[in-house]
């Protein structure tokens, strides 16, 4: 068994039950020794990535349904476009793993890590979705987290610079408004859930902004201005205020790197 070829299967999984059993397994494979690592293969690229199931429906952002959280649809409605971000935070994480070669061995265990616990996040979400009476591809969603990737195939750097440190820090600065609204109307287990999440999240962005300050310095680039020019030329999303600066900083990020967000 071969770690990147086996991240390659999970990614291609459409069954979302299949796919984070298969992730579970894959890491537990990897951490009791029973699968080894080539980093210099490079595969073809396969037609049927990432796998999804027949729902949920994709549409724009704007056509997204709306949340009323003080009905239990408007909650399960939210729960199911956190769900759905963490079904696409699982593919993103299997594609870092299979799609970029020689690159460090903890560079693939780490995203191995990222992909095993943001598949825990999504069993956690939908199960929680069962108990409000509905279940993951119930409602529509959108694929912005995934439309990012697809720009950014051939640069590891710029798929580390968008994706962990640009569209998934994202929900560092939105976890606190987003549990005290849930807290607020009675759904303990949803705001206990986002602690978690955001637990975890916190540490998907660090190991995100490691190596992308690795390759920066390998490439003898200046982090910031690297940033910069990455963020225009993919044209990525602006981040949103405020930021949450200690979650942030506990991310690895730098106050001078936020302190240029701030003004950017």
């Amino acid at each position: 068994m071969e770690l990147r070829a086996q991240a390659l299967h999970c990614l291609a999984q459409t069954d979302y039950l299949d796919k984070t059993k298969a992730v579970a397994e894959l890491a537990e494979a990897w951490a009791s020794g029973r699968c080894r690592l080539d980093i210099s293969v490079t595969f073809k690229v396969p037609d049927n990535i990432p796998g999804l199931p027949s729902k949920p429906n994709l549409v724009s952002p704007k056509d997204v349904a709306r949340r009323n959280m003080r009905t239990t649809e408007g909650r399960a409605i939210m729960i199911h476009a956190l769900a759905h971000i963490e079904f696409n935070a699982i593919n993103l994480a299997l594609d870092a793993v299979w799609r970029f070669a020689d690159m460090p061995k903890d560079y693939y265990a780490d995203w191995l890590k990222v992909a095993a616990e943001e598949a825990y996040h999504f069993t956690l979400l939908n199960e929680h979705l069962i108990k409000l009476g509905c279940s993951y591809g119930d409602f529509p969603a959108h694929n912005s987290l995934w439309e990012m990737a697809t720009r950014t195939t051939d640069d590891i750097l710029a798929r580390i610079a968008l994706v962990p440190r640009t569209m998934e820090a994202r929900g560092l600065d939105a976890s606190p408004a987003l549990r005290a609204k849930v807290a607020q109307v009675g759904d303990l287990e949803a705001a206990a859930i986002l602690d978690i999440i955001l637990r975890d999240e916190i540490g998907h962005v660090a190991i995100g902004n490691h190596w992308f300050n690795w390759l920066c310095k390998s490439r003898d680039l200046e982090p910031i201005s690297t940033y910069a020019a990455l963020a225009k030329q993919y044209e990525a999303p602006t981040p949103r205020k405020p930021f949450n600066h200690q979650a942030r900083l506990a991310a690895g990020f730098t106050e001078q790197e936020l302190a240029w967000l701030e003004n950017a």
